[in-house]
């Protein structure tokens, strides 16, 4: 359950970890993909979406670990 304290919600205790990990994971995923989209070039399309999605990945994990450390 979130703590409140001076008006700002805090999560649990070590929630944070588990958010790097599944960005973590995304990131080797969408990094795979993107990987074999541009090894093999009738799905060049897979390359593509692989990228669009690793750097949507980075960016919201970069987002959410930087608003964690101002609280």
């Amino acid at each position: 359950m979130p703590v409140i304290e001076h008006g700002v919600r805090r999560s649990e205790p070590g929630t944070g970890s588990v958010m790097v990990v599944l960005v973590v994971v995304l990131l080797a995923a969408w990094l795979v993909l993107s990987i074999v989209g541009f090894a093999i070039e009738g799905i060049l399309w897979l390359g593509l979406i692989g990228v669009v999605l690793f750097v949507a990945t980075a960016i919201v994990g970069w987002l959410r670990r930087s608003t964690h450390r101002k609280v």
